[in-house]
């Protein structure tokens, strides 16, 4: 039962130049994911897709393994998370490698950790779920939300709710990318990443934070810190 980390990072980035080694905190921020996949001991091989020689040599120092550089179009600007583990899945068995199971996991997520990794696999290994993931509650409710016409004038998206206390209302939530847990084999068969059998892993919006531009890198650093310093205050 063989399972492999894939941490996705090509060179290119237009919200944020070379974000995925950008110092966050006083580390690359790649350095948290691969921390986290090499503390969780529960992959055989944590390697980085990457087109760049400064992340793979970043990356090596920091104990993740280069097999292959990734290619140039699944490295351009059209190139989906799909097309990424595909070349890598295919890569491997190039070389006569397989994997039971993989971790799809991005290089800017530092507040994943191996104890969350180790949760999700051992979910994904109950065979219930094709795939397992990190989500996290909208909040505020989505039943309650506007729709914004061109003029500015406004409706609501779903009137039914208008008098609904939002105490009443179901709550959603949202995939805070992070990573993907998935069985290779059911990954294979259905040509996607996605899939209808799905386990989601509730997480606090403390712990998740999108990081596509400069606010959202401040605010992680914020968390992260908050985090960091109730950890020492224990």
């Amino acid at each position: 039962m063989r399972c492999l980390a894939i941490i996705t990072a090509r060179g290119a980035s237009k919200r944020i130049p070379r974000k995925n080694i950008r110092p966050f905190l006083g580390k690359p921020i790649i350095a948290y994911s691969i921390t986290a996949a090499l503390e969780a001991k529960i992959f055989d091989e944590v390697m980085v897709s990457t087109d760049d020689k400064e992340i793979a040599a970043i990356s090596e120092k920091l104990g993740a393994n280069i097999p292959f550089i990734r290619s140039k179009k699944a490295s351009d600007d059209y190139a989906t998370t799909n097309d990424v583990i595909k070349e890598v899945l295919e890569s491997y068995l190039s070389i006569g490698k397989s994997f039971d199971y993989a971790c799809c996991l991005y290089p800017t997520a530092p507040f994943v950790t191996g104890e969350i990794l180790k949760v999700a696999f051992q979910i994904l290994k109950t065979g219930k779920s094709d795939l397992v993931l990190p989500i996290t509650p909208f909040s505020f409710p989505v039943q309650r939300s506007f729709i914004k016409k061109e003029d500015g004038e406004i409706n609501y998206s779903q009137p039914d709710f208008i008098n609904s206390r939002s105490q009443d209302l179901e709550k959603h939530f949202h995939d805070v990318g992070q990573f993907y847990f998935f069985k290779v084999v059911d990954y294979l068969h259905r040509g996607a990443l996605i899939s209808e059998n799905m386990h989601g892993i509730e997480i606090d919006e403390l712990h998740a934070q999108d990081i596509d531009n400069e606010s959202d890198w401040k605010l992680a650093e914020l968390k992260y810190k908050h985090i960091d310093s109730s950890k020492k205050g224990k």
